[in-house]
């Protein structure tokens, strides 16, 4: 019934959003609207209505945006289950909007309009990922942050650290040669990290000495090249990962063996018949 549209109504909501007023609706006669928005979560709602009344509402929950080019730098402290955030602004606006949970449907929101260069923030929980975002505005009326607010910082943060929970997962080992092997696993989840993720520990047993290598890498890593094996030899290889915590679990043993031969190639005999 698109033909018996008069307009539209868009709501932009922050997540979360401590006003005591409700969004004002923007009235479209368009299907299009440009928005300046901040780093915080938003969520758009939008309702065509006509002679008869508004229509149901569609929602729209803006995407992450990536913390790139912010002008400032948010340092963190913990203080049990507080933190102490501090930063240096480049100037000073009438107001500091500052957000802190552990996603969209966590967070939580304070307004500071003191000069203040640091404040205290409560309510973390240990082995939690904490995502702080601290957004300037020279307007503080609650209802105006949508419109008026800049994002100055963005940091994670864990209030307390702990060693992963598991390993990574989907360890394989592929292209097996007498003398080397490539490893390959899964990065470890996010949320089994329960710290910053500063790398993996690759250890493989050599059946016959039953020595251990071990070789540490750094987070981003996923596939490791094994050198140096001995052929014709069954190895056992396991994975950790690690955060400023401790060492994590290792994964389940992935055997594989290496061959006598590097390659084998293929002989062709032709013979050729003549007719006696």
């Amino acid at each position: 019934q698109s033909e018996n549209i008069l307009g539209y109504f868009v709501n932009v909501e922050r997540i979360p959003n401590s006003c005591s007023h409700p969004p004002n609706h923007i009235s479209l006669k368009d299907r299009k609207i440009l928005v300046n928005l901040s780093m915080a979560y938003y969520r758009v709602n939008i309702s065509a209505y006509n002679e008869a009344g508004e229509s149901p509402r569609a929602i729209y929950v803006v995407p992450e945006f990536s913390a790139t080019d912010l002008p400032g730098q948010i340092h963190v402290k913990s203080q049990g289950t507080n933190a102490v955030v501090t930063w240096t602004p480049e100037y000073n606006p009438k107001c500091f909007v500052v957000d802190w949970g552990t996603g969209k449907e966590d967070m939580h929101m304070k307004i500071i309009t003191t000069t203040t260069g640091n404040f205290t923030l409560d309510n973390f929980q240990p082995y939690k990922l904490y995502k702080i975002m601290v957004h300037a505005s020279d307007v503080c009326q609650c209802e105006s942050f949508t419109r008026h607010e800049k994002t100055f910082g963005v940091t994670l943060f864990y209030s307390v650290e702990g060693v992963p929970r598991t390993g990574p997962a989907n360890v394989t080992v592929l292209n097996i040669t007498k003398h080397s092997a490539l490893v390959k696993w899964t990065e470890i989840a996010a949320e089994d990290r329960l710290g910053f993720l500063q790398g993996y520990r690759i250890s493989y047993t050599d059946s016959s000495t039953k020595k251990s290598p071990a070789v540490t890498l750094n987070s981003s890593i996923t596939s490791y090249h094994l050198t140096g094996l001995k052929e014709k030899t069954t190895y056992r290889v396991q994975i950790s990962g690690f955060t400023n915590a401790g060492e994590g679990p290792l994964t389940l043993s992935q055997p594989f063996s290496t061959p006598k031969y590097g390659t084998v190639e293929a002989l062709c005999i032709c013979i050729t018949l003549h007719e006696s």
